[in-house]
């Protein structure tokens, strides 16, 4: 049912997690075109309209109420000092479903050894804010830079080191820099002001957009089967899916055999298949889902 006159306001963070969000959000259940040429994407729910922002800044921008909500990493809340309400930790990133890291790095040829040996040295980051504050805690006094883009290449001749943020490691290892320690783990969380939280019908609509993004996230580690068996075969079959969630039993229209549904760990399903097959089980389908609301 359409409310007259109520929108939502929500930022989606341009750059490296903006393919991840779009896809995200498809799955979720909500269609996301956008223009390379405008930061107004178009969205098929008439009650949200959306804007894209950088992730850095997307903090500062809902704790101010220009946005009710926005999609951005607890960092950038951190590095912001922003006022939010987080409402919900959704974990995917550009390279898949885990958190990232900030870390702090040398060159692999550098004498430093651990975060002690960055004592008066120059650190170049985007994440000024947190490294100082992190730093502080360890002890070290160092002088630390804001960094304009492209930090693994800062060391060694414009900096002593850097703290970069990654997911795997690799633009790291490329360019031949030595992790010494994680400054911070951080997950993109789906964060809302405070003006926005206090309206019921703003809450709700962003507290249902949380449910189902979580559920898109979740079914992305998660598929479907469902099978066909015989009755004198049910027991050995259900033996073999007795570690997981009690399927679904339906009686079949032959009356010698019963369909099985199940939900599992997409992982599982290679070892799980032939397991079925054998005891019984057949015309085994995998399919695919696009939510799963726990």
């Amino acid at each position: 049912m359409m409310t007259s006159g109520k929108v939502l306001k929500i930022g989606l963070p341009k750059g490296s997690l903006q393919e991840s969000t779009l896809y995200l959000f498809k799955k979720a259940g909500y269609i996301v075109t956008v223009d390379d040429r405008s930061y107004f994407p178009s969205m098929d729910d008439p009650q949200i309209e959306a804007v894209l922002v950088r992730a850095q800044e997307m903090a500062r921008y809902v704790g101010d109420g220009v946005l009710d909500c926005g999609l951005t990493g607890r960092d950038w809340i951190l590095e912001n000092g922003a006022k939010v309400v987080e409402v919900s930790e959704l974990v995917y990133a550009k390279a898949g479903l885990r958190p990232v890291r900030w870390v702090v790095a040398v060159p692999e040829e550098s004498k430093i050894r651990s975060v002690k040996g960055l004592n008066g040295k120059r650190i170049a980051t985007e994440l000024v804010g947190v490294t100082r504050k992190w730093l502080r805690k360890k002890g070290v006094k160092a002088k630390v830079e804001f960094s304009w883009g492209a930090t693994e290449v800062k060391a060694p001749r414009l900096a002593d080191a850097i703290v970069e943020l990654t997911e795997t490691g690799s633009s790291l290892r490329a360019n031949r820099l030595r992790e010494l320690d994680t400054v911070l783990e951080s997950v993109t969380l789906l964060i809302a002001g405070k003006k926005a939280w206090a309206d019921r019908w703003k809450r709700v609509k962003i507290e249902n957009l949380a449910m189902l993004l979580k559920g898109a996230i979740t079914a992305e580690r998660m598929v479907g089967l469902k099978m066909n068996v015989p009755r004198d075969q049910m027991k050995k079959v259900l033996r073999k899916l007795e570690a997981l969630k009690s399927p679904t039993i339906s009686p079949h229209t032959d009356p010698g055999w019963f369909a099985i549904e199940v939900v599992i760990e997409e992982q599982l399903s290679r070892e799980l298949i032939p397991i079925l097959k054998r005891a019984g089980a057949s015309g085994i389908v995998e399919y695919p889902l696009n939510k799963v609301i726990h």
